[in-house]
């Protein structure tokens, strides 16, 4: 029986343990913070082996395969000798996307990739197609890969798609790049814009790029490196061809013909950076054969995550909103620019 050994005992280590119990793997995991306690349970009732406080080097470096969790930078001692000893080391994306032959869509970028991921999902899922979400978001892709579904669609970090090796989605979106994390990336920003590209290291002329075409970091490393996938844009500023762009504030996809999706005015979410994500996720669905009108109702009826331009109360007619999870200037900017009233920001 092979041995897989998880580094991180939090949402993708414990999907990725229970996956490989499932794959027949002698699994054992290792944290060396503290792992919660609902967690615990969830190992110990399926019997995997597991430690926390502290990482047992012996049971590690016997490993056939160790699954990372995104958090763990490749720095840490641990990662350099399971490196030096030549044991596989990849993230739970990689080691899920193994055990599956779905249909994956993959969206990445510093900002919008969340409220994105949560629209496609939302129109598949209205269009009555078998679709399960997860990735950086709600449960781990390991976790879902663990009842079969026909459909992935998954937000991706950069610090996942940094430990894939085979991971190839159908289709890839990426909606923006600005400067974040840098500390992990060497303070260097071309490593980071690296990173983000990674999710279509794999693909090939049957796979999709969707990427917002007004973005100067995204389309220029697109002209200056050799992209194997199909290269589908999307515009704010001006028209596309094979691509989604705006005309007299309405989202038009062009492709074989042109279709009016809706007016702008029919979103439920707000602001530029909306209509972005939205242009996005239609061009997803259009590409999966999803039905305009299906598409419309979709979007005129999605809420948004929590914490992202959530409105909370209005007390006296002054609105709160609760945009907590602004975590960057640009996410910031972006919310601000979609306020068309005196605002107050806190």
């Amino acid at each position: 029986m092979k041995q897989l050994v998880i580094l991180g005992g939090g949402e993708s280590g414990i999907g990725a343990a229970l996956l490989g119990k499932l794959k027949k793997y002698n699994v054992f995991l290792s944290d060396s913070g503290k792992i919660t306690n609902n967690y615990k349970d969830v190992l110990i009732n399926n019997e995997i082996e597991w430690e926390d406080g502290g990482h047992t080097e012996s049971k590690i470096l016997t490993a056939d395969l160790v699954v990372k969790s995104p958090g763990i930078p490749d720095h840490l001692t641990i990662v350099q000798k399971l490196q030096y000893a030549t044991i596989p080391v990849v993230s739970e994306i990689e080691f899920a996307a193994l055990n599956t032959t779905a249909n994956i869509i993959g969206i990445t970028g510093s900002n919008g990739k969340t409220t994105t991921t949560m629209m496609v999902y939302h129109i598949l899922k209205h269009a009555g197609l078998d679709v399960a979400m997860g990735g950086n978001i709600g449960q781990s892709f390991a976790k879902q890969v663990l009842t079969k579904t026909a459909n992935y669609v998954l937000e991706l970090s950069s610090f996942q798609l940094d430990g894939i090796k085979n991971f190839r989605p159908n289709i890839a979106v990426i909606t923006n790049i600005t400067p974040d994390h840098l500390d992990r990336y060497d303070y260097k920003f071309e490593n980071y814009i690296a990173s983000k590209f990674r999710i279509i290291m794999n693909q090939t002329s049957d796979d999709y790029l969707l990427y917002d075409s007004d973005d100067e970091i995204i389309t220029s490393y697109i002209k200056s490196h050799q992209i194997q996938s199909t290269l589908v844009p999307f515009s704010l500023s001006k028209i596309v061809t094979n691509g989604t762009y705006l005309e007299q504030n309405n989202i038009i996809t062009e492709f074989n013909n042109r279709d009016v999706i809706m007016p702008i005015s029919n979103l439920a979410l707000e602001g530029k950076h909306n209509v972005k994500n939205a242009m996005a996720a239609a061009t997803v669905a259009h590409l999966m054969k999803i039905r305009k009108a299906t598409i419309r109702e979709s979007l005129e009826g999605f809420q948004g995550a929590e914490h992202r331009l959530e409105q909370v109360l209005t007390i006296n007619k002054v609105k709160y909103i609760n945009d907590s999870k602004a975590t960057n200037v640009n996410a910031t900017y972006y919310a601000l620019e979609s306020m068309n009233v005196p605002t107050v920001w806190i």
